[in-house]
């Protein structure tokens, strides 16, 4: 068999303006959260609208780019992949959240 790929493919809004973290040692990373949407028609006819938040992250060289370029509303495409992490919140509870890095970026406004 051969080895399982992990690729992911949006194309969406952004939610909120990056935050742009600095770490000690110069190093950067991009946060920010993505709307997807989807519509249909229910079994009556009617117009079905959802939408999806998924949470984005980007490191090294596309940070510049998000930085600078990516604001909120703005539609982008992105292709990256699935990263599950976890940790303890203040009361001790265990919480997950599954985030999507980029390694490819595309924007289609400003």
């Amino acid at each position: 068999m051969n080895s399982l790929r992990n690729k992911v493919q949006l194309i969406g809004r952004l939610g909120q303006d990056p935050e742009i973290i600095t770490f000690e040692d110069g190093g950067k990373m991009a946060k920010f959260s993505l709307a997807t949407d989807e519509s249909y028609k229910d079994k009556n006819g009617q117009k079905v609208e959802r939408t999806f938040w998924h949470s984005i992250v980007v490191k090294n060289g596309l940070v510049n780019v998000v930085e600078n370029y990516v604001t909120k509303g703005q539609e982008i495409a992105i292709e990256g992949r699935l990263t599950n992490r976890s940790w303890d919140d203040k009361d001790g509870n265990k919480r997950y959240s599954t985030e999507v890095v980029v390694n490819e970026l595309l924007m289609f406004s400003k």
